[in-house]
């Protein structure tokens, strides 16, 4: 059994059947899912080689998610622009910007349940305002504004007068290149933006 807060350890074995170490049993990738919702933590390992594969397994559990009937969360244009990522420049920055996301999001869901509730206990014209959708919009929009906060760090200082001026024209020649591709990044955020506002 694993100390009190440390995460279960769930072995995979050759013929892909997964053991749950601390209840001493087989387990699907459905129960593993279910523990992830109850907020049971857990790492999986290869049972030959010790080797931590939690990553592809919870990735294979959302695969199999995103084929049941009805389930679908990840929307066609957010799957195409996450495949884009992919061994671009800005790839390293993806994770935290969507785990940040999931964070912020996850914070405000009781929120959202809330207004849900109000929504659906309200007219059918009220439903109609999708005040539940506003609410998800609004914090989409706050978390691109929080990426584009993040990617200031990246932005070349202004250029300066006086004693300094010569300094900061060298710096915006060094720049040069990181700006293009700055403003490249703001022009997806705003198609970005362009979609969240069509869903609104």
């Amino acid at each position: 059994m694993p100390a009190k807060d440390e995460p279960v350890v769930i072995k995979k074995y050759a013929n892909r059947r997964l053991y749950n170490t601390g209840t001493s049993t087989y387990v699907t990738l459905e129960d593993l899912a279910e523990m992830v919702k109850k907020g049971e933590d857990f790492t999986v390992q290869d049972a030959k080689t010790g080797e931590d594969i939690t990553h592809p397994v919870l990735t294979q559990i959302i695969f199999e998610l995103e084929n049941k009937d009805g389930q679908n969360m990840l929307p066609i244009p957010f799957l195409r622009q996450l495949i884009a990522f992919y061994g671009d420049q800005m790839q390293m920055i993806v994770p935290s910007f969507l785990e940040q996301s999931m964070i912020a999001f996850a914070k405000e869901q009781e929120r959202l349940r809330e207004q849900m509730k109000t929504a659906f206990g309200k007219s059918p014209i009220d439903v109609m305002k999708m005040t539940p959708m506003k609410a998800i919009e609004e914090q989409t929009r706050r978390n691109i504004e929080m990426f584009q906060n993040a990617m200031r760090m990246f932005t070349p200082f202004p250029q300066s007068g006086g004693s300094n001026g010569a300094q900061a024209e060298t710096a915006k020649k060094d720049t040069s290149e990181t700006s293009s591709e700055l403003q490249e990044l703001k022009e997806q955020i705003a198609a970005m933006q362009r979609k969240i506002d069509s869903l609104g």
